[in-house]
């Protein structure tokens, strides 16, 4: 590995990205400001795996900080209910529920649980990803509802919602996984109507790497979230080992990187992401720590987070940190849709997923 590694932690990094967002922003004014979402949600888990894994309480206490704006003493809030988005956010309420005991979380987690029964579904049961998209699976909406799930019926023994899940995940990779590549699409019509479809599968025409990101990282935390000895989790090993095989070969030999359409690379219009980017270095490194994959993964790992330090990412002489490239909120399209999405900096997209690779890599590499 390149001396800035050497140098530099990947703990190094993931605290340097928190601490210049909480610098620029309290808590609740994390972009969209005074709203509970995913945005915050993804950057403010990964902040909760540094206070794990550090014990420092001011990351503790920043998600604290968020969450208790936003819900009152008797567990109201407000939140989209007519969307998956809205549900990955309660992920952190678990660790503040486990450390205080306070009701109010668990009657927020509640609400949050309850949303699932009220949420339009395909044919098979499939979980519309909003309201707004009819019949559409998206993978995003795998991680946006998948372990929140897990870890409810974990934390108050509710097993029933573990089936659910898996039948989620079932019907995501029926319809959305391509046998040739072994790659997943971004989403799929059960209706076959809206622009983008391909008419053959009904599928969205691309691979786009954050959708590709979130579907690796929901299966491989949620193999963690699965009761002990349960008859799945063999079979999501071999999903993750699939997965990992399939991203890999599509790393970019001269950054490490990945691109916003991952199999499209000798596009010259295509470009390479920074969120995505960092799902899959998470994900695969994750695959090699865990010991689902072989050893030789550590290296596409170790080359993909090396590569987003060297191009995408700047350290201030104040020790701020300015991560570039990183895809703005994104719909199913085609192609030139994908690939003219704005770019921005510190998005908490790209930082959420910066952090979870980092805090991966430290266990991979320290």
């Amino acid at each position: 590995m390149s001396e800035v590694i050497k140098v530099k932690t990947p703990l190094y990094y993931a605290e340097r990205i928190s601490k210049t967002l909480m610098n620029r922003y309290a808590a609740p004014e994390l972009p969209p400001a005074y709203r509970w979402h995913y945005h915050q949600g993804v950057f403010l888990c990964g902040m909760q795996r540094i206070w794990e894994h550090t014990g420092e309480e001011q990351y503790y206490e920043y998600v604290k900080s968020y969450v208790d704006h936003l819900i009152d003493e008797y567990g109201n809030f407000y939140f989209a209910r007519d969307e998956l988005d809205s549900i990955q956010a309660g992920l952190l309420l678990f660790s503040i529920y486990q450390r205080t005991g306070e009701k109010k979380y668990e009657l927020a987690a509640k609400k949050l649980r309850d949303l699932y029964p009220t949420l339009n579904v395909t044919s098979e049961g499939g979980f519309w990803h909003k309201d707004k998209y009819p019949y559409q699976m998206w993978l995003d909406g795998l991680y946006m509802g998948g372990p929140y799930a897990l870890t409810y019926a974990r934390t108050f023994g509710e097993p029933g919602l573990v089936d659910m899940v898996l039948h989620q995940e079932e019907l995501m990779r029926k319809y959305t996984k391509d046998d040739k590549t072994g790659l997943y699409y971004h989403g799929w019509d059960e209706k076959g109507v809206q622009s983008w479809v391909n008419k053959e599968n009904y599928c969205a025409p691309e691979f786009w790497g954050r959708a590709l990101g979130w579907y690796g990282l929901a299966v491989i935390d949620m193999i963690d979230l699965l009761p002990d000895g349960h008859a799945k989790r063999d079979e999501w090993i071999r999903v993750v080992q699939d997965y990992v095989k399939a991203v890999s070969t599509y790393q970019d030999q001269n950054s490490g990187l990945w691109y916003q359409i991952v199999d499209k690379g000798h596009l010259e219009d295509n470009w390479l992401e920074t969120s995505c980017s960092s799902l899959f270095v998470y994900t695969i490194a994750k695959a090699v720590t865990k010991g689902y994959v072989g050893k030789e993964y550590a290296e596409i790992a170790k080359k993909g987070f090396e590569g987003i330090i060297v191009h995408k990412l700047e350290v201030t002489e104040s020790e701020e940190v300015v991560l570039k490239d990183i895809c703005i909120g994104t719909s199913i399209g085609t192609y030139d849709y994908y690939v003219n999405r704005e770019c921005s900096q510190n998005d908490l997209h790209g930082a959420g997923s910066f952090i979870f690779a980092c805090m991966e890599m430290e266990r991979l590499i320290g």
